[in-house]
């Protein structure tokens, strides 16, 4: 809050009911001008408008597909008159240029971008608009100073931070990361052979545990034939996916938050704004596609304190599937023809769509990686243009090709990090805190393998927060004080949790965790990759930086 208050962004990551709101809140009551918080979905929005109103009737208004265009002019007229300071909205209604300038026009002092993740996780595939944000915001500027931003959501592992940061055109934010650790929720996780074996032992689960509760399955006619099954055996559930009619999704998901439904089968459209506190479990019947995901889908399991249960049911299998949803890649042609349609000068995004002849909707994710290699550029009014110094339009496609390949790089790393931690015979909470650079003191105790005693306790390491120990590492001499950050002194941690190294393949990656005798490292160029410490030791793989 104090960082806002004193203008500088902010990135946080915070479990739900850390405080995340509250963080924008605040502030934009101190503030002046009126706060925009994009948030993706109605119904997230929704349940924030309430309870801003309900301390503060008429403090929040919202502008979206739902509003009447008479509601929505007088949510303005509310905004202008400053009766109403928060101002609720998605990206792809602040995308329409009509829509930026009425925004702009009530001179925003703060941006808040909430389930902040989604610049990264669905920028390519789900939502593209979410990667115009940052230019978006710019544009609510006055020429020369834009709203102050603060981007907020629950998880977030160090390549999504990253995205986030040069999505948004965060400037030297101030990062707060904490509450990944969950100790109320039992990890556990469960090999089957088969998908009847699979089955079977859901079933077995569900049937011994109070609900509600949430099955998340990878596709829509997994959803659908779980939930048939488990109602045809005793156990009332329905299921969840983006195939469902929009009045008939809203429906399961009311009857659910009332308690009308015992048992959700979902896809991953079943998640944000699902801030349900009493939900007692939530089990997955296949690998999700990163311990991004998996973090999202299991924390909204015992948001009340108590204690709850996630299990993943998975088979190896299930990382075919994963890497077939991360498969296909933009058209190489289609790029060079965007590439040199904004060589012809400058152009609206809606112009653009007719001068290429390529759809609009294609056309915000290809913009986006053609930006990224320095074909395009966004200016003052969201114009498009070419550079002065771009790259061809065929050397664009090539360049901007091998920038999705290295995208999809990491993509399959972290797929490959979900099946460690589904067949870990270690530390199940350490296993996902070293996903995300938070190394843990001892046992997280709270996993199945914990419970089995299957794990050995390391030696405790000194915690310290992962921005004291960057500022350890970047002092100009090599005098540390003892205790301060986990210096290479012991033979089993020969590198220091959070200290850049080169490997002789890979290239250059940051230290994130150890686990036992493995070291976790995040690369640059090929994404995460657990390796043996003793090999690395006796081959040299790795040298510090």
């Amino acid at each position: 809050m104090r960082a806002l208050l004193k203008r500088r962004d902010a990135l946080v990551v915070l479990p739900t009911g850390g405080g995340k709101s509250a963080i924008y809140q605040v502030p934009a009551m101190l503030l002046p001008g009126p706060t925009v918080v994009i948030s993706p979905l109605l119904a997230l929005q929704q349940d924030q408008i309430a309870g801003l109103n309900r301390r503060h009737d008429g403090q929040a208004v919202r502008i979206s597909s739902a509003e009447t265009p008479n509601q929505q002019k007088a949510a303005l007229e509310a905004l202008r008159a400053g009766t109403a300071r928060f101002l609720f909205i998605t990206p792809e209604q602040l995308g329409n240029p009509e829509r930026l300038a009425e925004v702009r026009g009530l001179r925003p002092s703060l941006v808040a971008v909430d389930e902040a993740h989604c610049v990264s996780a669905w920028g390519y595939d789900f939502r593209p608009d979410y990667l115009q944000l940052g230019h978006l915001i710019r544009e609510l500027g006055d020429g020369t100073r834009r709203p102050v931003i603060v981007a907020l959501t629950a998880t977030a592992s160090p390549p999504v931070r990253a995205d986030i940061t040069e999505s948004l055109g965060l400037l030297d934010p101030f990062t707060h990361v904490a509450g990944l650790d969950r100790g109320n929720l039992e990890l556990g996780a469960v090999h089957c052979t088969s998908d009847e074996q699979r089955w079977q032992r859901l079933l077995a689960q569900v049937r011994q545990e109070p609900a509600p509760g949430i099955v998340y399955a990878p596709t829509r006619a997994i959803a659908e034939q779980y939930a048939t099954r488990l109602t045809e055996h005793g156990v009332e559930a329905v299921a969840f996916h983006a195939g469902l009619a929009a009045g008939e999704r809203t429906r399961r998901y009311t009857d659910f938050m009332a308690d009308k439904i015992p048992v959700m089968v979902a896809t991953s459209a079943f998640g944000m704004g699902v801030d349900k506190p009493n939900i007692r479990w939530v089990h997955h019947v296949a690998l999700p596609d990163s311990p991004d995901s998996y973090l999202q889908e299991i924390g909204r399991a015992g948001r009340d304190g108590a204690p709850a249960r996630t299990v993943l049911f998975f088979r190896p299998e299930d990382v075919s599937l994963q890497r077939f949803f991360a498969a296909g890649a933009p058209d190489g042609k289609e790029l060079t023809q965007l590439a040199a349609a904004l060589r012809e000068g400058p152009v609206s995004r809606t112009a653009l769509a007719t001068r290429s002849g390529l759809p609009a909707r294609k056309i915000t994710s290809l913009l986006s990686l053609l930006e990224q290699v320095g074909a395009v550029e966004v200016q003052s009014g969201n114009k498009l243009s070419t550079p002065r110094y771009a790259p061809s339009p065929a050397d664009a496609s090539r360049l901007a090709l091998a920038q999705f390949e290295r995208h999809q790089t990491l993509r399959r790393s972290r797929i490959d990090m979900m099946r460690q931690y589904a067949e870990s015979a270690g530390c199940r909470g350490n296993a996902l805190l070293a996903y995300f650079g938070e190394q843990a003191e001892r046992a997280c105790g709270h996993c199945d393998n914990c419970a089995a005693g299957n794990v050995v306790v390391d030696p405790v390491v000194p915690k310290v927060p992962w921005y004291r120990r960057l500022a350890l590492l970047r002092r100009p001499t090599a005098t540390v004080d003892a205790g301060e950050v986990p210096v290479a002194t012991d033979p089993a941690r020969p590198f220091p949790v959070s200290s850049e190294v080169r490997h002789t393949a890979w290239g250059t990656g940051t230290v994130m965790a150890y686990e036992q005798d493995r070291v976790v490292v995040l690369f640059e160029e090929v994404g995460y990759k657990t390796l043996s410490v003793p090999i690395v030791q006796k081959s040299k793989l790795l040298e510090p930086v």
